[in-house]
């Protein structure tokens, strides 16, 4: 026992705070990009002419196939481990962002965005978090908050740096600049990567070499046949569902109804940086109050927020009527992104977590390709935003009302759910 304990780091840091910094850090390049694309939005509109419907079909096409490429991410970073997937997918996400540069076509949007930008966006959770929930379980809801603040500090100032080289490059040279960046940082941080703390001797959170117990946990649980027959699993795939089609619809749709307004698209990219800059309070606050009151309660408070901030953007129309909703709805979306990974693992274990975990992100990413592609149609048959708001407003309730038919805190999933995972864990 003596030769694992020096292991805990060469300089007395757990490595699994370097693990936490580098998925943060491909969350951050991964969901820069995404946001970014709203603010490319009214460029490619401006100098293609291309309908909204047509634009924010590209989006929706990744999103469908990020969710179709998640289950298999997630299997093979079960089987392979992180670090291979993750620099494939970062290699796909970047040069597809670089071939940008050259579109002159709609069907170049839908290879290079939805096509490659989508498969790379399909590892960047699943792998990420995965990873994350092996190596920490005690504060598995707080580090997931803290990785996915990557994401909310990549959502803050992608945009704004986007938007400033499309004042002054344009929005071509852009493309090139981030998706050569990229394929830097998204390699060069998936190198850093371990499958679980077992690979480098050490246990999960940190703990010494005696706490054997939580290392044979940190593997343990159903297996993807097992979990086929829970209702457990499909509510959370049916939740997961309906905050993806509001997320991403507001991702892909708040700058074009902004500028609608009146306003300049460079303050309207402050809406995606407020929203980003406010997820990260979402993804620090609900992913550390996870870990006392579990995935029913957090979930529950989310679609609460949720709803709550949809409803004033039904009546929004100002600058300062739509940064109050951008900070309403942010943490509301980055704790979304936040508690599924460790929902997934307090309900069914890691020992299939990156395939389960892949599941319900599929399953959420059906709805983030309907809904931008719907809200579109719906803007371009009505010449307004109200009818798409007014459903993302019915969805949100939807999905509250699923949430709320989650087993409870500390709860074994009931008849048709039996994992068993959930009392165990809590018994640790």
């Amino acid at each position: 026992m003596s030769n694992i304990r020096p292991k805990l780091s060469d300089k007395g840091a757990f490595h699994g705070y370097r693990i936490v910094a580098a998925c943060g850090l491909i969350q951050a390049v991964n969901l820069g990009g995404v946001f970014t694309f709203g603010v490319l939005f009214p460029e490619l509109e401006r100098e293609f002419g291309w309908s909204r419907t047509a634009i924010s079909g590209a989006s929706s096409f990744a999103f469908l196939i990020m969710g179709g490429g998640a289950v298999f991410m997630g299997r093979a970073g079960d089987r392979f481990g992180p670090r291979a997937v993750l620099s494939v997918a970062g290699i796909l996400f970047g040069l597809g962002y670089a071939l940008l540069f050259r579109m002159e076509a709609a069907w170049e949007l839908y290879l290079y965005y939805g096509v490659m930008v989508g498969t790379g966006l399909a590892a960047h959770d699943v792998a990420t978090l995965s990873t994350i929930a092996r190596w920490f379980v005690r504060r598995r809801g707080l580090m997931t908050g803290v990785v996915k603040s990557g994401a909310g500090i990549g959502q803050v100032f992608v945009p704004i740096a986007a938007a400033a080289l499309i004042a002054g490059p344009g929005w071509r040279f852009t493309c090139l600049l981030f998706g050569v960046t990229a394929i830097v940082v998204l390699v060069g941080s998936a190198l850093v990567l371990r499958r679980n703390p077992a690979a480098l001797g050490l246990k999960p959170d940190g703990e010494a070499p005696d706490a054997s117990a939580d290392q044979v946990q940190a593997e343990a649980g159903v297996t993807l046949r097992e979990a086929f027959g829970s209702r457990t699993l499909w509510i959370l795939c049916t939740a997961k569902f309906c905050d993806l089609f509001c997320l991403f619809t507001v991702i892909v749709h708040i700058v074009p109804f902004a500028v609608d307004q009146g306003m300049e698209p460079t303050v309207a990219a402050g809406i995606l940086s407020t929203i980003g800059a406010m997820s990260i309070v979402g993804r620090l606050v609900l992913g550390g109050a996870y870990d006392r009151y579990g995935a029913r309660r957090s979930l529950v408070a989310c679609f609460a927020i949720l709803a709550a901030s949809l409803v004033l953007l039904q009546f929004a129309g100002s600058a300062w009527s739509l940064f109050l909703f951008a900070a309403i709805y942010g943490p509301a979306h980055g704790g979304f992104f936040t508690i599924t990974s460790p929902s997934v693992a307090e309900f069914f274990g890691t020992r299939a977590h990156g395939t389960l975990f892949g599941l319900v992100v599929a399953s959420g990413t059906f709805g983030a390709t309907l809904g931008p592609i719907v809200a579109g149609g719906l803007f371009d048959g009505l010449g307004s935003y109200s009818g798409a708001f007014a459903l993302l407003l019915g969805f949100s309730l939807a999905g509250l009302i699923v949430a709320n038919a989650l087993p409870r805190h500390g709860q074994t999933p009931g008849a048709g759910g039996n994992t068993g995972i959930a009392s165990s864990k809590r018994a640790s």
